[in-house]
């Protein structure tokens, strides 16, 4: 029988704690695995940014086609993310899962973490823009591919029939960038195992009690988002009730809850929208795949009660310009990572590396995944549905107007 792909995490995970504790400090000797992984993981970064956004962008930012709807869905998206990422940022902070746990690493460059406390915020804001986006790719920097990668969707979208060969040199970028984004995720039960025996070997299992409280933080952090954000917008803006949103968009939560894959529950999605919610078709079949790419509230939210994690973890305090940095690349960056094969494990390895924590405490996170992932995927297609409402009595589809 084959054994499905979180189970061999899940496996590996316990296999690494078992031998951790039992052989020791002299399990260090695997930590090549993990590192290698770490390698990885880093070497398809930049390219995989790259070509998402710019197909992201370019491939459903033609305001001549999607016109004022596509600009309110994606406005929507982006400030739900940003509001996700503070939430879960926050309930990092109160639950506190990294504290008490004090691991020391050489993998700061403390220079470099003095440098980014003490930066302005005009200078940070400036230094998004690059001089040389080659170099910045060259360089990893990702803010500054970020900044590139939109321009250029931009770009190509104003420049229209002209530029779609570029467009055709993306997608199929992207596609080969997904292709060995899934071979790498692949090794990830080796990579997990490689990182997580040394840790615990030199540690013991104390290190694995802070486990049970990230995962109390992001489940708080999920309901707030839900009952309160989408609970305010879908009363606000979509002049619907709270409750009537929630019970009709239950089946699918539930099923996303279970599935763990937003992309598998678009069907009931646009089901229950259409249905149990009173969103027209047109409007569904345009809000809710745009939303299955680029909304990311759940996989946002975990971004920030990891980061807080990892940081405690390792005793290391953030700065408020490194807390925004958090925020301000989780929100761009879901414009083109959501339908890429372990987007969660990406784009916290994006947001670690850019703000300078240790990629090695996304093993220990690796553990919880697919506990953290229904929680997650479920906000995702809530969030999603709560789009389409609010677009649908903003701008309804023409042709539904007319019918």
């Amino acid at each position: 029988m084959k054994i499905n792909f979180l189970t061999q995490i899940f496996i590996a995970f316990v296999l690494a704690v078992i031998l951790g504790a039992v052989v020791g400090p002299s399990i260090e000797v695997v930590s090549p695995l993990g590192d290698a992984f770490l390698r990885l993981i880093q070497f398809i970064i930049a390219p995989l940014i790259l070509a998402t956004l710019v197909v992201g962008v370019a491939g459903h930012g033609d305001l001549k086609r999607v016109g004022r709807m596509g600009g309110k869905t994606v406005a929507y998206y982006l400030v739900t993310s940003a509001i996700a990422i503070s939430l879960g940022l926050g309930m990092g902070f109160l639950f506190s899962p990294g504290e008490g746990v004090d691991i020391p690493t050489e993998s700061i460059d403390e220079s470099a973490a003095e440098t980014e406390g003490t930066e302005g915020i005009v200078d940070t804001l400036l230094n998004i823009i690059p001089t040389n986006p080659f170099e910045s790719l060259v360089e990893g920097n990702i803010l500054q591919i970020i900044f590139f990668a939109l321009f250029l969707g931009v770009a190509i979208s104003a420049v229209g029939e002209k530029a779609r060969p570029v467009l055709t040199f993306f997608e199929a970028f992207s596609e080969v960038m997904f292709k060995i984004t899934g071979l790498v995720i692949m090794l990830a039960p080796i990579g997990v195992f490689g990182l997580v025996a040394p840790i615990i070997g030199t540690h013991g299992l104390g290190v694995l009690l802070p486990l049970l409280q990230v995962i109390l933080a992001m489940i708080a952090a999920c309901v707030i988002h839900v009952v309160v954000t989408y609970g305010i917008a879908v009363k606000t803006l979509g002049r619907m009730s709270p409750i009537t949103f929630i019970k009709g968009i239950a089946p699918a939560a539930i099923f996303a809850f279970s599935s763990a894959s937003s992309a598998g529950t678009l069907p009931l999605t646009i089901k229950n929208t259409t249905e149990n919610l009173g969103v027209s078709k047109g409007t569904s079949s345009f809000v809710l795949p745009l939303g299955a790419t680029i909304n990311m509230d759940g996989t946002a939210i975990y971004q920030g009660v990891a980061v807080i994690f990892i940081a405690q973890f390792y005793g290391i305090d953030l700065s408020v310009m490194q807390l925004l940095t958090v925020v301000l690349i989780a929100t761009l960056a879901s414009i083109g990572t959501a339908g890429v094969p372990g987007a969660g494990l990406i784009m916290l390895t994006l947001v670690l590396t850019n703000i300078g924590l240790p990629l090695e405490g996304i093993a220990l996170i690796a553990g919880i995944d697919r506990i953290l992932d229904m929680f997650r995927t479920s906000v995702n297609v809530i969030g999603d549905a709560s789009a389409a409402v609010i677009v649908d009595r903003k701008e309804p589809m023409d042709e539904e107007k007319a019918a």
